[in-house]
């Protein structure tokens, strides 16, 4: 017990300096934006939704049901809303506890001493889990690996109760086991996984097969017990990949070229090549952490073209050592019989003695012995059945600790090698976290088999110091690399030496964030440098370039977005817009139009997809409404109602909808979608501005005032409060009172030539003609070549929807992920 608890007090001080980062990289979409940890969606969309909340059946699904992470995270928000160390802190605490439970297992594998410490040590240091722990979202790995293990061990416990315990005892273990792989499969899918690899125990573990011993039990159907409980196993494994095939639509999720190039290459040898060769790069991630990412897709692994590519050596030399390892550990036999594999050891079950913590002492006499302890052992292993000859089960041999470890290496991998399914990824370092244990399990045994193998005080000595300093440049890799998560601009800059294009591109969004607009330029065209037809990067360097009044650049960008990705709804709506704001108003109208008519199957965010196209439906029907065609607004308006995705903010289209009922005089709908408008906002202030102009028509003027000065007091900083309310005075002939609202107006918003020309107007109309005459003059200035007939009742209509001009919540920059 002592082991488990200094591992994981290891694990959780090596990680403690994350408690202080923020969200990055995939936790924005996966928490920040998913609308599944809001209080007001009902929980159980959680069980409907994927890990980013679109519904698992929709198309562009990612297809990652993981909804007891997913409602972990809820549970986080409700307690302590968007505040990063929480979720920070949950994710330390389940990688302690992980490290502690896999201590638990090496120690039942290895003995409790120096080397499953070690085990325990190398898994709680290891680099290779700073994404899973530092990363609010590896926490659907941690969840895994937490009820694997949990599943493991009760798997374990009921294999070592056989023969001498009840029969319900049997029952609840093994039942407890498969509904801990149940609850790891739904933190991640490659928990089901655990399955086999209680199966592996089993057979390779608790009875000792050999490879030949298995054939042989399958040929002859001897042990009927062991085979039941292995068809048990593969039966409920088969049950749930079943099930969440089904809950899922029956259908594989689609993944976009760059996420993983070599899955659309048409070259059956390409795929084949890099195919293998990803096995092999993991393991070396594993072997030296010394290069890490936040990302490995795109071009970060080029693709293997051909036989002499030098990649190709690297994967033969992978499988051939774990061919050599497989045939060590299933085909060899042990040199002599009864012989321990641990050298000429006296075994003491109870592990005190050296040979299970690596130590031995050559005792010839017990030879015979042990050889008889062994052989009854094994045979009685073989049969089904365990007799109990000393207090404790004894320790597995050393072969039998290296085909569980490769097991556990090799098959919680499986479903990333793309060899089932392809998968949205090309190496993803979080993936790893379970299949290490296999790795640090390798690394332990090995050190113990090379212990007793040596003579010498002093290179014993050695090896002991090699591992602590192993354990320790773990450690010290470890920190430092937490450090590199601590926010997303430090994240992406780590990465651009593995992931130039998706780390420059990202960064620049960073850059842009904090108002550092020509280094964010600079970062977006790096990333167009290295990856020229990424659509996100076009969309996000013409917005940069919107913002900064670059409108034939900016549309250059978007169309070029939209030529690299036609379904990109947002570059749409933002060429719309620049459009409009031009007066190319037909072309506006067309490109608007076509983003309406994009279907969002197959899209990676159709949340983002749907609001882009409401968006540009809503711009739509307001150029429709400003020409006077009022029942195509309405009829875009409501087509846009039918449309928008639940987090979308509807108070400016609602109001939009009053307005156009307004002009059709139907002023009785119009008051109902006023009032939508401020149920759905009560701070909108256009909704204030345009009900307390209904108010004032239908007679209702005090009420009409309450609601022009409630506008003012929600920002007293917008001149265009104050024009609507000073219309409203002069309407009401209270001359001098809006005289001075229009002078607040003209001051506060004195670049707007609408709002200056009004307050010259309202001036005029009492008689404040000196006063009058300076603000025409600047809004001559303002507009040297406006019409001399300019109406003064044409900015007033003009300014009763100033604030809902456009919509374009999208706005912001696409995150690459």
């Amino acid at each position: 017990m002592f082991a488990e608890l200094l591992c994981g007090a290891v694990a959780l001080v090596l990680y403690v300096n994350t408690l202080g980062a923020d969200f990055c990289y995939d936790d924005s979409r996966a928490i920040k934006t998913n609308q599944d940890l809001l209080p007001e969606t009902p929980w159980t969309n959680i069980f409907y939704d994927d890990f980013w909340g679109t519904l698992l059946t929709h198309s562009g699904s990612h297809k990652s049901y993981r909804p007891l992470c997913t409602l972990s995270f809820r549970l986080n928000h409700a307690v302590g809303g968007l505040e990063p160390w929480g979720y920070h802190l949950v994710n330390v605490a389940f990688h302690g506890a992980v490290t502690g439970l896999f201590t638990c297992l090496a120690r039942l594998l290895l003995g409790g001493g120096l080397w499953s410490l070690l085990a325990g040590l190398l898994f709680a240091s290891h680099p290779i889990h700073t994404e899973a722990v530092a990363g609010v979202v590896g926490r659907a790995d941690e969840g895994a690996a937490l009820f694997f293990l949990l599943s493991l061990l009760c798997y374990i416990r009921h294999c070592r109760l056989r023969g001498q315990a009840e029969s319900w005892r049997l029952v609840a273990w093994f039942v407890v086991s498969l509904g801990c792989a149940a609850c790891s499969m739904l933190w991640k899918e490659l928990g089901v996984t655990v399955l086999a690899v209680s199966a592996l125990y089993d057979v390779c573990v608790f009875h000792k097969l050999k490879l030949r011993q298995i054939i042989m039990l399958l040929y002859k159907r001897k042990n009927v017990h062991l085979l039941l409980n292995v068809f048990l196993l593969a039966a409920w494994g088969v049950a749930l990949l079943a099930g969440r095939f089904y809950w899922m639509g029956n259908k594989p999720p689609n993944f976009s070229n760059s996420d993983n190039p070599a899955a659309d290459s048409p070259s059956l040898l390409i795929r084949t090549l890099t195919f293998f060769y990803l096995p092999a790069i993991n393991f070396w991630l594993l072997l030296c952490p010394d290069t890490l990412s936040f990302d490995w897709s795109m071009d970060a692994l080029p693709l293997i073209r051909s036989f002499a590519d030098w990649r190709n050596f690297h994967t033969g030399l992978f499988y051939l050592g774990l061919l050599l390892l497989a045939w060590f550990s299933l085909w060899t036999q042990q040199a002599a019989k009864g012989r321990d594999t641990n050298g000429k050891a006296h075994h003491y079950t109870n592990g005190r003695n050296g040979n299970s913590n690596g130590h031995s002492y050559q005792c010839n006499n017990h030879e015979h012995t042990n050889n008889s302890h062994t052989d009854a052992y094994n045979h009685s292993a073989q049969n089904g059945t365990k007799k109990h000859y000393e207090s404790r089960t004894p320790l597995p041999t050393t072969e039998n600790v290296v085909v569980f470890s490769l097991g556990l290496l090799v098959i919680p991998f499986l479903p990333a090698t793309n060899l089932f399914f392809y998968v949205g990824f090309v190496i993803a370092e979080r993936v790893l976290y379970i299949p290490s244990m296999g790795f640090c399990l390798l690394v332990a045994v090995g050190g113990r088999s090379l212990y007793i193998r040596m003579r010498r005080r002093s290179s014993r000595t050695m090896l002991v110091y090699f591992s602590a300093a192993l354990v320790l440049l773990f450690g010290v890799k470890t920190v430092l690399r937490n450090r590199d998560w601590q926010n997303e601009e430090m994240l992406y800059k780590s990465g651009i030496y593995v992931n130039p294009a998706k780390a420059w591109g990202n960064l620049g969004n960073v850059l842009k964030s904090q108002g550092k607009m020509e280094k964010a330029e600079q970062a977006y065209r790096n990333a167009l440098y290295y990856r020229s037809n990424m659509a996100d990067m076009l969309y996000n360097l013409g917005l940069l370039l919107q913002e900064s009044n670059k409108f034939s650049e900016a549309l250059h960008y978007y169309k070029l977005a939209i030529g690299s990705r036609p379904t990109l709804a947002s570059a749409y709506l933002n060429t719309g817009i620049i459009l409009m704001n031009q007066a190319r108003l037909d072309e506006a109208k067309r490109t608007f139009l076509t983003c309406a008519d994009i279907p969002d199957e197959n899209l990676k965010d159709p949340h983002a997809h749907k609001s882009s196209v409401t968006s540009c439906l809503y711009n739509l029907g307001k150029l429709l409404h400003e020409q006077g065609h009022q029942e195509e607004a309405l009829s875009v308006f409501k087509e846009a109602i039918q449309k928008m995705p639940r987090q979308f903010a509807p108070q400016s289209l609602y109001n939009m909808m009053g307005e156009a009922y307004m002009r059709l005089n139907k002023l009785t709908e119009a008051e109902h979608w006023y009032r939508e408008s401020l149920r759905a906002k009560p701070d909108h202030i256009p909704a204030h501005l345009t009900y307390g102009k209904l108010l004032a028509m239908t007679g209702q003027k005090t009420e009409a005032e309450r609601y022009f000065l409630k506008a003012i007091q929600l920002d007293p900083t917008k001149g265009n409060c104050y024009m609507h309310y000073g219309q409203f005075l002069l309407e009401e002939s209270r001359l001098l009172e809006a005289a001075e609202m229009a002078k607040k107006a003209a001051r506060l918003d004195s670049g707007e030539f609408d709002v200056v020309f009004s307050a010259a107007h309202m001036l005029r109309q009492a008689s404040l003609n000196e006063a009058a005459e300076k603000y025409y003059g600047q809004a001559a200035s303002l507009r040297p070549n406006a019409s001399p007939g300019f109406s003064p009742s044409a900015v007033r209509r003009s300014h009763q929807t100033a604030h809902d001009s456009t919509l374009a919540p999208k706005l912001r920059p696409l995150n690459l992920s």
